[in-house]
């Protein structure tokens, strides 16, 4: 279970939320919302221990994301808004690359299922700087189907750049997610075809 208590966020000299609180246990789906310039971006970098809160406290299994670390980071899958990709490696590399850094031992051939499953079956070996934005997208987005051992997703933004299909067989995939009893907290501004209505956390009822 995840646990956020009492969390305040300050960004420069503005504090952007305060008294912050939800709870998402196995199985649930967090829809943040909330207007432009509210802090969402923000409350998920404090969530996922990016970023330290001006006062709150969050919790992973009842301990505290500080004092255990190096274990939530092991449950954690986190994808921001940037697709973060080196230009100079195909979207193959990338993955074998951002998999390696976050410690998931995976090997080429699962990369490579994964991107196809993704649609990226005919891009595998291209440059990254010649995909399209929802190409770049999805390039990240492969790593969801090689972190089921992951609990806790948390993505920012997922769905943008996507066509239709890509959005809802993304949907499916987060759906398929809880029900295997992950937990998934998202930002969107899309609607998308979730198998049923996530639970919606709007920050601009604790907005300053």
């Amino acid at each position: 279970m995840l646990e956020v208590e009492s969390l305040a966020c300050l960004k420069g000299d503005r504090l952007l939320f305060r008294d912050l609180a939800f709870r998402l246990q196995a199985g649930g789906l967090l829809r943040v919302a909330g207007p432009n310039g509210v802090g969402k971006t923000s409350l998920l970098r404090l969530v996922t221990g990016l970023a330290l809160p001006e006062a709150g406290e969050i919790r992973w299994r009842g301990e505290s994301i500080r004092r255990a670390r190096e274990a939530f980071h092991g449950d954690l899958l986190y994808l921001g808004h940037a697709a973060a990709l080196n230009d100079l490696l195909s979207p193959l590399e990338n993955l074998r690359f951002a998999c390696a850094a976050a410690g998931d031992a995976v090997d080429a051939e699962d990369c490579v299922q994964a991107l196809q499953r993704i649609g990226l079956a005919d891009q595998l070996d291209l440059p990254a700087r010649v995909l399209s934005q929802g190409q770049r997208r999805r390039v990240g987005l492969a790593r969801l189907f090689l972190s089921n051992a992951r609990p806790l997703w948390v993505l920012d933004e997922p769905f943008t750049a996507l066509d239709v299909r890509a959005v809802a067989d993304l949907a499916a995939t987060l759906s398929q997610h809880c029900e295997a009893g992950g937990m998934v907290m998202l930002t969107t501004h899309q609607d998308a075809p979730f198998a049923r209505p996530p639970e919606v956390l709007d920050v601009g009822v604790f907005a300053c």
